[in-house]
């Protein structure tokens, strides 16, 4: 015999972790948060060599209900998948980052949100909020981290039903990275007849402090566009509200420095110089537009002269990684049956497109 079922409202939390400091002051907030508490909070430990348990960030009010499995260094995608089916029978799912700070109200808003949800709806997000300086203009990193507060459906925080996610098997593995693995599942989730939905919860995602060279590791993530291309079509963008970014841009000045280059060790000093002019002339715009609108101090200034001429050959590299890595990727069947074709979804919903 099986036991009654879960109250439609109960949740549980999952986040996924590295053990950065962050952890003990998103755990804190959650603690502190009003309204109902999650009957399960899980800690994914993501770590290759978890050292120091993850136990001592969490806050005396959730210990009891707090429990630590290892999502073995597979990225967050598994993380996620690792956590939402270790936390027992809850109907919903609630997906936090672990450098998030939930509002003081947060708890019982996602109550509000989780009660408002029709049938038909998978999930509802958060309101991400990110605190920029208020005494000068935000540096390129900043704006980036930024852009968190406009994007969709992103697993800083966004509660899942847990039936839609075992209807379409959770988050795909193959995303290493925390990139496009909750655009990858919300179009997947949309594709299957659900809807999404905005709730009125609100989160703050503070900026971390970052290198120099932030910028030039984060094209990794054009090779994980490659993929989303291959599972989900070239339009991808469009439905999943995404920036399309300069990747054209960058493949065009890599493509003429690499001319120049070329030109240039096969006896064409005239065609290497004009390679070379449209090198510099893309890296200068690209540079430009990167340094006006930020606090153009020397150090800012500098960084940005350096990075601009890595990023574009590091995006073109990646994005050929992805070609070749994902070139037999099948794409994403899509099923056209609702889940609840009567419900009607509420204001606020994003319908299938």
């Amino acid at each position: 015999m099986t036991g009654p079922a879960a109250p439609a409202g109960e949740y549980a939390v999952v986040v996924p972790t590295l053990g950065r400091p962050s952890l003990a002051a998103c755990l804190r907030a959650l603690a502190e948060s009003e309204g109902p508490r999650p009957v399960r909070v899980v800690l994914v430990d993501d770590r290759r060599d978890p050292a120091v348990p993850l136990t001592a960030s969490v806050p005396p009010a959730l210990r009891s209900r707090t429990v630590v499995v290892h999502g073995g260094a597979r990225g967050p995608a598994a993380a996620r998948n690792a956590g939402w089916r270790a936390a027992g029978d809850a109907p919903w799912i609630v997906f936090l980052d672990d450098d998030v700070v939930p509002g003081p109200t947060w708890a019982d808003d996602l109550a509000l949100d989780l009660a408002g949800a029709s049938v038909a709806t998978a999930g509802t997000t958060a309101r991400v909020e990110v605190p920029l300086p208020v005494d000068r203009a935000p540096t390129d990193w900043e704006r980036n981290v930024a852009g968190l507060a406009e994007a969709r459906w992103i697993t800083a925080d966004m509660a899942y039903r847990r039936k839609a996610l075992e209807a379409v098997g959770g988050f795909d593995e193959r995303f290493r990275r925390a990139f496009r693995e909750d655009a990858d599942l919300a179009l997947r989730v949309l594709d299957a007849g659900w809807t999404l939905a905005e709730g009125r919860r609100t989160t703050t995602h503070p900026v971390r402090s970052a290198d120099r060279w932030v910028s030039v590791r984060l094209q990794a993530g054009n090779a994980d566009d490659v993929l989303m291309t291959r599972l989900h079509g070239r339009d991808w963008w469009r439905r999943a509200g995404a920036p399309r970014g300069r990747l054209p841009l960058h493949l065009a000045v890599t493509a003429a420095g690499v001319a120049a280059a070329v030109c240039a060790l096969t006896g064409r000093p005239r065609a290497a110089a004009v390679c070379a002019c449209g090198w510099l002339a893309g890296t200068a715009e690209f540079a430009l537009a990167r340094i006006l609108p930020g606090p153009r101090t020397r150090d800012e200034v500098v960084t940005m002269a350096l990075t601009s001429a890595l990023v574009p050959p590091a995006a073109a590299w990646h994005w050929l990684r992805g070609q070749v890595r994902h070139r037999a990727t099948p794409a994403h069947r899509h099923r056209a049956e609702s889940p609840s074709p009567s419900a009607a979804a509420p204001a606020g919903e994003r319908m299938p497109t």
